[in-house]
């Protein structure tokens, strides 16, 4: 039987549950990429990613698997495995599955030559995509078709015009003089430590948008600089850190990137897919409170898509639709149940903002959203209770909501 987690919804102090859960998602999706199945892909698209894929089976060998799982843990990587192995089992567009593996053999080649994992002689990519995003160099690289991709320990290899340019890894923050044809750019900002706000993006599913007032997460800074984005995002994050220290530090754990969708001060927007764990999609909103929220919400649904992955909760997690509290149209109980889960530590932000004095608390706007959180919560978890099946890790979780529900009704019910 899987292990049945205590406190996936809100981590007690000490708990290993967040990582651990990390660890099976990673442990999954390495599982897909090994066994990606050659036979729907074009020849060249798979023999360039058989190439890289042996050197990660050599890795694994070696017992290097924290190599291995570093690079599936950037979600510009694990999303394309994801990805991948949804349109296998899918509709199998033969299109979409040559352009995904060809950016993830560029992506996962230029990580091993990052790493120094490669053989001496390196990697020659017959195929290539016309860009490269990379969390750890955090640059973005744009080639035009005369350009084709090499790569050897700590370095990039370009050869086209005749000639082959090498670019050191450990140095492109400085690079001048790039080769016409070649661009390079830097997307990404810090946010806290290893989470960046991110103006470029390669999630494949980002123009899909289940939510029936908004139209996908196209990447929108609103004509704000990225500093004043990054510097709400910390504050944000920083308030979790403050009241809810466990909770921050598995933001940091899970979360990588969050993409920029906006900027509405009547509304906030946000979103996250279950194949992209580790980013996010926001926007910017000047109520500090609302911004809070989100993040914490779109984290929450990020822990809970890399468990459902190894460890589905529901039994009927995705048919029939039933009333959400939260949404305004149905939604399968997979839906409820991420929202209950995402809520309920936001309910107990509000709850330990309100028991410190925070200067956030002192309005009466911010007991009355309280209140209706609480009461979205309660109702959310009746339905999923009335109409669940679930599995045997559900019945954990379901236990843990059931036990803050009570906490919260009691003390904060209308």
């Amino acid at each position: 039987m899987n292990e049945i987690p205590r406190d996936i919804t809100l981590p007690e102090p000490g708990s290993t549950t967040a990582r651990r859960t990390l660890g099976r998602f990673l442990r999954q999706t390495l599982g897909d990429l090994m066994t990606l199945p050659p036979g729907r892909f074009h020849s060249p698209v798979f023999d360039g990613f058989s190439d890289v894929r042996a050197v990660i089976e050599r890795l694994l060998r070696e017992r290097e698997t924290g190599a291995v799982f570093s690079m599936l843990r950037r979600p510009t990587h694990s999303g394309l495995v994801r990805c991948l192995h949804r349109e296998l089992w899918g509709e199998g567009d033969v299109k979409k599955l040559d352009g995904w593996l060809t950016e993830l053999t560029a992506l996962l080649a230029l990580e091993l030559a990052r790493a120094g994992t490669l053989p001496p002689d390196g990697l020659r990519l017959t195929e290539r995509p016309a860009r490269l995003l990379s969390l750890a160099l955090r640059v973005e690289l744009r080639l035009d078709p005369r350009w084709r991709i090499g790569v050897r320990p700590g370095r990039l290899v370009l050869e086209g015009d005749g000639r082959t340019v090498e670019l050191d890894l450990d140095g492109l923050d400085v690079i001048r003089g790039l080769p016409e044809g070649v661009t390079l750019t830097r997307p990404y900002h810090q946010i806290d430590r290893d989470l960046l706000l991110a103006e470029s993006d390669n999630n494949p599913l980002a123009d899909f948008e289940a939510h029936p007032e908004k139209s996908g997460n196209p990447i929108d800074l609103a004509g704000r600089d990225a500093s004043d984005w990054a510097r709400a995002l910390a504050a944000s994050l920083q308030l979790v850190e403050d009241h809810l220290p466990e909770l921050a530090d598995e933001i940091r754990l899970v979360m990588q990137t969050i993409i920029p969708v906006g900027y509405f001060a009547d509304r906030h927007l946000s979103a996250s897919y279950a194949e992209v764990v580790g980013t996010a999609y926001l926007s910017l909103h000047p109520d500090p409170m609302t911004m809070t929220e989100a993040l914490v919400h779109e984290f929450s649904h990020n822990k809970l898509n890399a468990l459902w992955l190894s460890d589905p909760l529901l039994e009927n997690g995705f048919s029939p639709l039933f009333t959400s509290p939260v949404r305004p149209d149905p939604r399968p109980l997979h839906g409820i149940l991420l929202a209950v889960h995402a809520f309920v530590p936001v309910a107990r932000l509000y709850e330990r903002l309100l028991e410190t004095g925070h200067e956030l608390s002192r309005t009466p706007s911010f007991a009355a959203r309280l209140r209706k959180i609480v009461a979205g919560n309660h109702d959310g978890l009746a339905t999923l209770l009335e109409n669940g099946v679930p599995t045997a890790v559900g019945r954990g979780v379901l236990a843990e909501l059931e036990r803050w529900d009570r906490h919260f009704t009691a003390r904060f019910s209308s």
